[in-house]
C-alpha cells in the first residue's frame, strides 16, 4: 500500500539525515590537529515475505524465489577513518606529530581513567611540566615529563626522547620520554571532543610502547598532523547525500498523491 512507502521514505530520510550530519561535522573540522573523518553506514530493514523462497506451488515444486518487500533503511554504525593526516611544519619546538601508530596519553585531570589524542600541540603548565595544550583544562601528557625552569632548548627525538638544555651549558640533558598507546581497535575508542578519546570494552585494553618500537609510529618535532579530511571528497558525498534525500522526499510525495487519489474516487 502507499502508506507504507510513506514510512519506507521517511526512513531513508532519517538515515540520510544522519549521514549529512556526519558530513558537516567533517566539514567543520577540516582544520582541526590531527581529526579523524567518519563515515556513516546504512543498512536495510527487515522484509515483508509474501510468499517466503521454496514455497511449493500447485504442483508441489518450490518457488525458486519469493517476494520481499523492504521496509527502509537505517544508520549501521559510523566508523572513523584513522588514515594518516597531512603534516604541517610550524617550526615551534613544543609541537609533535605522531608519524604512523599511536596516540599521545594524557591525565584525566577528573581522576578518571587516561585519555587518549593524536594532537600533538604540547604546552608548558606553571609547573614546568607538558601538557596538552588548551585554554580550558590541564590535561598532563603520561607519563609525566618535567622541562627544568632555565631551559634554553627542547628536543623531542623521532624515538620520544626529551632533552633541555639549560642556561650556562653546552649539553642537552635528558628530562623524560614521551609514551605512546595503540588499540587493537581504534575505531571502538569514545569520542569526547576536545580531541580527546577514552578507551571502551570495544576498543580493547591501551597497549604501551615507545615511538619506533614495537609497530609504534615515530615522532616529529615542530610539525602537527592536519585533519585528513578531503573537501572535495565530502562535497562529492554532500551533493549525492542531498540528491538522495530529495528522492526519498518524491517517495513520500508519490505515496500522498496516490493516497488523496484513493480519497477522491467516491467523486467519481
Amino acid at each position: 500500500m502507499s502508506i507504507q512507502t510513506l514510512y519506507t521514505a521517511a526512513t531513508g530520510m532519517q538515515a540520510l539525515q544522519t549521514k549529512l550530519d556526519v558530513i558537516a561535522n567533517n566539514l567543520a573540522n577540516v582544520n582541526t590537529t590531527a581529526f579523524k573523518k567518519g563515515r556513516a553506514n546504512f543498512e536495510d530493514l527487515f522484509y515483508r515475505n509474501l510468499p517466503l523462497p521454496g514455497t511449493p506451488d500447485a504442483a508441489q515444486q518450490l518457488t525458486p524465489t519469493g517476494i520481499a518487500v523492504g521496509l527502509g533503511s537505517r544508520v549501521q554504525s559510523t566508523q572513523t577513518n584513522f588514515q594518516q593526516g597531512a603534516f604541517q611544519q610550524t617550526n615551534r619546538e613544543l609541537d609533535v606529530a605522531i608519524e604512523g601508530d599511536g596516540f599521545f596519553q594524557v591525565a584525566d585531570p577528573t581522576g578518571g581513567p587516561p585519555l587518549y589524542s593524536r594532537a600533538g600541540n604540547l604546552s608548558i603548565n606553571a609547573d614546568g611540566n607538558l601538557v596538552i595544550g588548551s585554554a580550558s583544562t590541564g590535561r598532563l601528557l603520561e607519563p609525566p615529563i618535567s622541562i627544568p625552569q632555565d631551559a634554553t632548548e627542547i628536543s623531542v627525538t623521532s624515538a620520544g626522547v626529551v632533552a633541555v638544555r639549560q642556561a650556562g651549558q653546552t649539553a642537552l640533558s635528558q628530562v623524560g620520554t614521551v609514551q605512546l598507546a595503540r588499540f587493537i581497535n581504534p575505531e571502538g575508542l569514545l569520542k569526547l571532543g576536545e580531541n580527546m578519546l577514552s578507551q571502551t570494552d570495544a576498543s580493547g585494553q591501551a597497549i604501551l610502547g615507545n615511538p619506533q618500537q614495537q609497530g609504534f609510529g615515530s615522532l616529529r618535532q615542530s610539525w602537527l598532523e592536519a585533519s585528513n579530511v578531503e573537501p572535495v571528497q565530502e562535497l562529492i558525498d554532500l551533493i549525492s547525500t542531498q540528491r538522495a534525500f530529495e528522492l526519498n522526499s518524491q517517495a513520500v510525495q508519490a505515496g500522498d498523491q496516490i493516497l488523496q487519489l484513493v480519497a477522491n474516487l467516491r467523486r467519481f
